[in-house]
């Protein structure tokens, strides 16, 4: 177990002095801010008195002009307060996180995550016991990182108690106060450090969160797949993730949570694609398929790696389909050959093989004339494929006299092939011409007419 975290350094203030000296900062207009589901729960939350303010994200989004997904609220109520609080004003309280001060409020549509202001008794790299007798430095000084401990208050005046801002402003991820201190009250926050500063960071990185996070990478192992996912995810999703997972390799973080990863140089060719390269409304940031151009083509060790990370099945189902293809796609065959793998395998994950293909073998291979043209024209017709259907169907065999059984789907088997064979040409008519001759030949013999 470790210490609670040591008071705040120098560099924050205590409640006394951050209310003397006021706010440092004044956000512009923020729609979040003053949406009727937002001042709805301000005004139940402070319908007594209380102070709140919100913190982390939403401020520190804010700063940087972008979007706003999550708002946090910091209060002193403890959370059976803000229950009743929330529903005295009529809104929904859902007990999210009771036992750890937070309660979500959902108005709206939008949900509120509300918080009691803590401080840590004692953490075991995972889970935290925690007081609600904080004050609001304490409860920044617990928090990871000093861009996340930014606090503004119902008018868009901005707390800052550990230099966040200045942070920000030089694209600097530090951890608040001692990183070696942060990181051993939870491993997931070495995960953090990566992600947050493949998304706001600019080079070099902070040494001091290098060298904790270097020292206790193996904690990462103790941490559930659930945990591990989500922050591997969003670090994948950043802009440009390929520098930051050679940056883990070289610290030797990425072996304990992504040792199977290997192909670098596709995932920066992938990553260009999906946002420079190829701009098409349903091509973007692909987590997943990222993901899936780091790994070996290797059924068994995708496998391992979507139980591993706790994946959906229909995530693991497409991590595997995309770490080892059935069909590859190849643009030199045009548009006929990649209809047949559309008709057996669907658009998605044919834009997944091409996507894929085409950024293993830029990062490999020279570039020939015309490639990019055609594997631009490839995926153009994937995304416009509509599947046909085949034009006859069982009733048409059973028409011919067929007995119900086995027999009429092997008929229909051996239409269908010829009908792809012909790139889907062939109509009713032909098709059911095709069919009689099938059946004139002797084909399907065990479906044979009644004599």
């Amino acid at each position: 177990m470790s210490d609670a975290p040591a008071a705040p350094p120098k560099a924050g203030l205590g409640r006394d002095e951050l209310d003397r000296n006021g706010p440092v900062g004044q956000l512009g207009p923020q729609e979040w801010l003053t949406a009727p589901a937002t001042i709805s729960v301000l005004a139940a939350l402070s319908a007594d008195g209380a102070e709140v303010r919100f913190v982390g994200g939403c401020v520190r989004d804010s700063v940087l002009r972008r979007p706003v997904h999550d708002i946090d609220i910091a209060t002193h109520d403890p959370p059976e307060r803000v229950m009743t609080l929330l529903e005295r004003a009529g809104l929904r309280a859902i007990p999210t996180g009771i036992a750890h001060g937070t309660v979500t409020a959902a108005v709206d549509g939008r949900h509120f995550e509300i918080t009691t202001l803590r401080r840590d008794v004692e953490t075991d790299g995972r889970h935290a016991r925690v007081a609600f007798d904080a004050d609001w430095a304490a409860d920044a000084a617990r928090r990871d990182f000093t861009v996340n401990a930014l606090f503004c208050d119902a008018d868009g005046r901005i707390y800052d108690p550990f230099n966040g801002l200045h942070d920000l402003g030089a694209g600097r991820v530090r951890f608040v106060g001692d990183a070696t201190k942060r990181v051993d009250e939870d491993a997931l926050r070495i995960l953090r450090f990566f992600r947050f500063y493949a998304q706001i960071g600019k080079p070099p990185p902070d040494i001091d969160a290098l060298t904790a996070c270097r020292a206790q990478a193996v904690k990462l192992a103790t941490l559930s797949g659930e945990r591990v996912s989500g922050e591997l995810f969003r670090l994948l999703e950043a802009p440009e993730p390929t520098a930051v997972l050679l940056l883990m390799e070289g610290e030797r973080v990425l072996r304990h949570v992504l040792p199977e990863a290997r192909d670098f140089g596709r995932l920066r060719v992938l990553t260009f694609l999906e946002s420079r390269g190829i701009l098409r409304p349903r091509i973007g940031v692909d987590a997943l398929r990222r993901l899936a151009a780091l790994l070996p083509p290797d059924v068994a060790s995708a496998t391992a790696l979507a139980a591993r990370l706790k994946l959906s099945n229909l995530q693991a189902g497409r991590l595997v389909a995309m770490a080892a293809p059935d069909a590859v796609p190849d643009p030199a065959g045009g548009m006929e050959g990649a209809r047949r793998l559309l008709y057996r395998f669907g658009a998605e994950r044919f834009i997944d093989w091409a996507l894929l293909t085409w950024a293993g073998r830029r990062a490999t291979e020279a570039n020939r004339s015309g490639d990019n043209e055609r594997w631009v024209a490839l995926i153009d017709g994937a995304l416009d494929w509509q599947p046909p259907r085949l034009p006859v169907s069982g009733g048409d065999v059973l028409a011919l006299g067929f007995v119900p059984g086995p027999g009429v789907g092997d008929l229909l088997a051996e239409v269908e092939r010829w009908w792809i064979d012909g790139d889907f040409r062939a109509g009713r008519d032909e098709t059911l011409d095709h069919l009689r001759e099938l059946v004139a030949s002797g084909a399907g013999a065990d479906g044979r007419p009644r004599t």
